[in-house]
């Protein structure tokens, strides 16, 4: 189905929890990482169409500071596969205008990994089409508990005053310092709950949820989600 979206009113950061990815598996009576796999292929298809449609931040949920908590097959065939992606980024969407940021704490996971972050974040950091944000070792909470800190620790330190700490200065302390908060959150997968994404970032986002698998979740599924986010009137508290 086509949708007539408006092409002045698109939302400039939008925030997807690709869930699903194991009860595709499951449904196609295969291994959960090659659930994950067919999910990091569609993150390609969504990528590339939400940059053509005028997108300039897309922050994905990959990998949460909970998933550490999964089985150790699981957990190492995710690492594989972020591997794979990233060594052959040019491949994948970073290789068509695409900057690729990295959000989270990635200290646990292993330093040929993370120099391998470091070094595809740095190649692309001069692409503008799109910033794709992938949300990795990362937790609201655990991201606001680190913010905190560095302020607590800057106050200590005699760098900033109590007067000095507002929402502006708590922001700047995030790992989204730099970029705008999401307009819109999408979460596939049948579930209605954000599971610790942005929780600072997200309190004046628009929310879409669809029952659809992220592995199945297709342009037109992304096309309805931002055709819907401009039917609403976003007001933050006024009338």
């Amino acid at each position: 189905m086509k949708y007539n979206i408006d092409t002045n009113n698109i939302p400039k950061h939008v925030g997807i929890i690709m869930d699903g990815n194991g009860r595709y598996a499951q449904k196609l009576g295969l291994k959960r990482n090659e659930g994950h796999k067919a999910g990091a292929e569609q993150l390609n298809v969504i990528s590339e169409h939400a940059g053509n449609l005028g997108i300039k931040y897309l922050t994905v949920y990959t990998f949460s500071t909970e998933n550490w908590k999964r089985p150790k097959e699981e957990v190492a065939g995710i690492m594989k596969l972020l591997r794979m992606y990233l060594l052959n980024w040019e491949k994948y969407i970073g290789g068509k205008g695409v900057r690729i940021r990295v959000l989270g704490d990635t200290s646990k996971f292993e330093v040929s990994l993370q120099n391998l972050i470091n070094f595809v974040t740095d190649k692309t950091k001069n692409e503008n089409k799109l910033t794709l944000n992938i949300a990795l070792g990362y937790g609201g909470r655990n991201e606001i508990v680190s913010a905190a800190k560095s302020i607590a620790s800057e106050y200590k330190n005699g760098k900033i005053s109590l007067e000095d700490i507002d929402e502006k200065l708590f922001s700047e302390h995030l790992y989204t310092s730099d970029i705008p908060d999401p307009d819109l959150i999408i979460r596939p997968g049948g579930e209605l709950r954000l599971s610790n994404f942005l929780t600072w970032q997200s309190a004046y986002s628009e929310f879409w949820f669809s029952d659809v698998l992220w592995p199945e979740f297709s342009v037109d599924d992304f096309d309805k989600a931002i055709y819907d986010y401009q039917t609403r009137h976003r007001r933050y508290g006024g009338l």
